[in-house]
């Protein structure tokens, strides 16, 4: 397994099912339905939700927010973006993953990786957590502000690159899976 935070895409020993089924065709496929396109929507979320932070925060570093102005967008935004990507790897890790598991066993090292993903993640949501809290506990004038914002854009930006792979890995895994076999034996 490679690591999350350092690797590139995925290789077609893993995505084996990408060359026959690329990203530019998913859409028209027939086999292409709701839950597919639930699961790109979801994703696309994630990744606006990310982006609603990162924006909230470069506005304040920039001096375009003030503390005041940047914790009431950043606070609610982190934490919409936290409990929606926590909420959508308990539903692959409990329900998901495993049907894809079952449901074609040469996936099953491609949903191992993605399992270990989900655990780098986790890692780097505490991080980022840790270093929100230290944000917001300088802003209220215990400590050096802009050393804060500087530590929390620096964890930031590890998740959302290990979010990004791991969220275009899971596309090449996920989607082509359900074209091949159909969505009705995934659900």
């Amino acid at each position: 397994m490679s690591d999350l935070a350092t690797r590139g895409a995925i290789g077609d020993d893993l995505a084996y099912l990408r060359a026959a089924y690329p990203q530019p065709d998913w859409r028209t496929h027939a086999n292409f339905g709701q839950l597919a396109d639930f699961w790109l929507h979801i994703h696309a979320s994630l990744r606006a939700e990310a982006a609603a932070v990162e924006t909230s925060l470069t506005a304040f570093r920039d001096g375009k927010l003030d503390a005041q102005a940047f914790q009431r967008r950043f606070v609610p935004d982190l934490n919409r973006f936290l409990q929606h990507l926590n909420g959508h790897h308990q539903v692959e890790d409990h329900a998901y993953f495993p049907k894809f598991r079952a449901l074609d066993p040469r996936m099953a090292r491609g949903f191992d990786l993605l399992d270990a993903d989900h655990h780098a993640i986790h890692d780097a949501l505490e991080a980022n957590v840790t270093g929100a809290r230290t944000l917001l506990a300088a802003l209220g004038g215990s400590g050096a502000v802009d050393r804060a914002a500087a530590d929390y854009a620096e964890r930031s930006r590890a998740l959302l690159a290990m979010l990004n792979r791991h969220l275009a890995d899971e596309e090449d895994l996920v989607i082509p899976a359900m074209l091949e076999h159909g969505e009705r034996r995934v659900t």
